[in-house]
């Protein structure tokens, strides 16, 4: 199908052509500065939320809860999930997928999962125009759940209006809290696992 084609169905809320194109983006085809620039017209209306924290916090059990949430309240959703890819294969198991899945048949909700293929910082390397077609798509709101990070990966503030960390209780003492890094960054702290 030509590039033409899949802007124009991408523009009348065609999710396949959405899935097509985040794959061009994906696959860092030659046609990805073209994608952008003719998408440009049609950003700035989404509201982007980043959920991050450390591995095993609970951003995908979240990010589950903030979909059901703006479902109710009649918005519509774009997520992406960011999982690990394995430093020895490259491959990925896509996981954070399998907690959202209530939304899958969702028409108002449109989850995709991206591998990090040796990516740092949280994020992968077209999480950012993936982003933007969620936006030129009409999304409401676009949650990105990074990979389970540390202290230091905080390229999540570079792309989200609003920054979700997620926090378990045995996170660390009073030091831990005063270091710089990724606690820096937070719009609003969630604390997790406080039953624990």
């Amino acid at each position: 199908m030509a590039l033409e084609d899949l802007l124009e169905r991408l523009f009348q809320g065609d999710r396949r052509a959405l899935a097509r194109l985040i794959t061009y983006v994906e696959s860092r085809t030659a046609d990805v500065p073209e994608i952008m620039r003719r998408i440009h017209p049609r950003l700035g209306r989404a509201a982007v939320i980043g959920v991050t924290g450390p591995p095993g916090a609970g951003k995908s059990t979240l990010a589950d809860k903030l979909i059901a949430g703006l479902r109710e309240r009649g918005k519509t959703v774009g997520v992406v999930a960011i999982d690990p890819s394995s430093p020895f294969t490259n491959g990925a198991v896509l996981g954070d997928r399998i907690r959202m899945q209530d939304h899958a048949l969702d028409p108002g909700v449109f989850i995709r999962s991206l591998a990090t293929r040796g990516s740092h910082g949280g994020l992968t390397k077209s999480t950012r125009e993936v982003i933007r077609l969620f936006d030129a798509f009409g999304k409401d709101v676009i949650l990105v759940e990074t990979v389970g990070v540390g202290q230091t990966e905080l390229d999540v503030m570079g792309i989200a209006d609003t920054v979700v960390i997620v926090l378990v209780p045995e996170a660390g003492d009073s030091v831990q809290a005063m270091k710089a890094g990724l606690m820096e960054i937070a719009d609003v702290f969630v604390v997790n696992k406080a039953d624990r």
